[in-house]
């Protein structure tokens, strides 16, 4: 059985969505119907993965995440298909869309404020999107080094807000401008990143307009209290994670 290794954040990971890999650590948020799943069930491929909530770039490379190495040591050169998806955290994505949506009140509150004015900062984002630019075209290299023979594919994110103009309350149109600004910016990185290093691209962000949290056939989760028994916020759920698995299957054997 030919192998594949899922590397990536929670967007991979599928935090929520019922029932959790077996075996997966804790904390990881790995589902057992993540798109990493559903694709190695399609194509009858021997997965390993590795991907887990809250990682970096930099725990895909070379830094451990709690018990977890870092993820391209699960790679030893025999698959025959990675797929990536990673990046979000190292610019504060998701972080910044969950405290956008807390109450004004909450915002404001010392522990909090210093840290939030900083993830509100349309500089400080624009700047973590220029370094994070260099980290994908890192993981792309080392995926391609350590995985010579496997088509390797990386997938964006889904999209997660509604297009300009369109509420998505409790978010302000000043924070979700900021949150579509960024989630823009990586879908160009990513896609920069898969050209300069040899790999493929899935485009999840671009396939799944109209299917934000807030619209009438979403594949990802609205703003909402984050309860362990649901897919969490901002983040696909168990339609968006099939929608993510199909594209991947239609890239896998279009050649």
């Amino acid at each position: 059985m030919s192998r594949y290794v899922a590397l990536g954040s929670s967007m991979a990971a599928g935090p929520g969505i019922r029932p959790s890999a077996p075996g997966a650590p804790l904390g990881s948020g790995r589902s057992a119907r993540n798109y990493a799943h559903l694709v190695a069930e399609q194509l009858n491929l021997d997965l390993v993965d590795v991907t887990f909530s809250g990682a970096t770039t930099a725990h895909v490379l070379a830094e451990r995440q709690r018990s977890a190495q870092p993820q391209v040591d699960a790679l030893d050169g025999s698959e025959e298909l990675v797929t990536i998806t990673i990046g979000g955290n190292d610019v504060g994505y998701v972080p910044l869309l969950m405290a956008a949506s807390l109450p004004a009140i909450v915002r404001r509150l010392p522990p909090l404020a210093g840290r939030l004015r900083e993830l509100f900062d349309r500089d400080a984002r624009e700047r973590a999107l220029d370094d994070v630019t260099d980290s994908l075209v890192e993981v792309g290299t080392a995926v391609r080094r350590r995985a010579p023979r496997a088509r390797v594919i990386f997938v964006d994110y889904l999209t997660l807000l509604p297009s300009d103009g369109v509420p998505a309350a409790p978010l302000s149109q000043e924070h979700a401008d900021l949150g579509r600004l960024v989630a823009a910016r990586l879908e160009d990185v990513t896609a920069a990143a898969a050209q300069a290093t040899g790999c493929e691209l899935v485009r999840a962000g671009r396939a799944s307009r109209g299917h934000d949290g807030w619209s009438a056939d979403p594949w990802a989760v609205a703003a909402g209290l984050p309860l362990p028994w649901r897919p969490a916020p901002f983040h696909p759920n168990a339609a968006g994670m099939r929608a993510v698995a199909d594209l991947i299957l239609t890239q896998a054997v279009k050649d």
